[in-house]
């Protein structure tokens, strides 16, 4: 998206409704995920579902799903894809903020945050996609740790600023985008927790399902996270992405 009215662009290379950039964007990751946890069940079901305390577990966690060949090359490829329109949303929502919020200096930090907060989770997400946690298991934790950590902060700023938005801007599209936004959140908040419950419980005492319980659990918080960027079909429902070249200066 470009910061300049149509008439000063020469014919535009790439021109795509933001509802289908949203849909596309969002289906890399969902698309590769399902296909990770689909050859592991089904060609790397041992190794994938191996725990170290040795009891029985039915569902691989995602850092086991996406560790093995081939699906760590599918989940790379879709990450690596997903990755560049991700930051070029930051982008699109600080801007979008920064107009909404001008004269609020509140608001205008928290929208700040946001951005960081945005940019920081998909950092994390390339680095724990790009570094397994079969080859180096620190980089990869860390990276984990600065996706949720980051996400989380991200979903609840979101939040907040666009409940100011639907108090003074509001349409009915904002309306539902902030009402699924809050249920998304709600519900990611709970499923993290569930899953650190379950986590934590299956190291402390090796009970057979538990980290099956705990993967599912992993499962709901990686969905509902691309479902609460998925939001961004009504935020932006209206608007377009456009690739162009700039008009040339033509001097003689």
């Amino acid at each position: 998206m470009l910061p300049v009215p149509y008439s000063n662009l020469d014919r535009p290379l790439i021109r795509l409704r933001f509802t289908s950039f949203a849909v596309g964007t969002v289906l890399l990751p969902l698309t590769g995920l399902i296909a990770c946890l689909s050859i592991s069940l089904f060609y790397h079901f041992e190794d994938a579902t191996y725990t170290h305390c040795q009891v029985s577990n039915y569902l691989p966690s995602i850092s086991s799903a996406i560790s093995r060949v081939p699906e760590r090359y599918i989940w790379r490829c879709c990450i690596g894809l997903h990755s560049a329109p991700r930051y070029l949303l930051s982008a699109a929502y600080f801007s979008f903020y920064r107009g909404c919020f001008m004269q609020k200096l509140p608001e205008l930090l928290l929208s700040c945050l946001a951005l960081l907060c945005s940019l920081a989770e998909n950092t994390g997400l390339l680095l724990l996609t790009y570094v397994a946690s079969t080859e180096t298991y620190n980089v990869h934790k860390n990276g984990f740790i600065v996706f949720i950590g980051s996400s989380l902060l991200h979903m609840l700023i979101t939040c907040r600023l666009w409940h100011v938005i639907k108090r003074y801007y509001g349409n009915q599209e904002e309306m539902t985008s902030y009402r699924w936004k809050m249920r998304l959140f709600l519900f990611n908040c709970s499923c993290c927790l569930v899953a650190y419950y379950f986590f934590r419980r299956h190291n402390k005492y090796c009970e057979p399902g538990i980290y099956t319980l705990f993967a599912l659990c992993e499962y709901l918080v990686v969905f509902s996270n691309m479902a609460f960027h998925m939001t961004a079909f009504w935020d932006f429902g209206s608007k377009e992405v456009i690739v162009a070249m700039p008009p040339e200066d033509k001097r003689y």
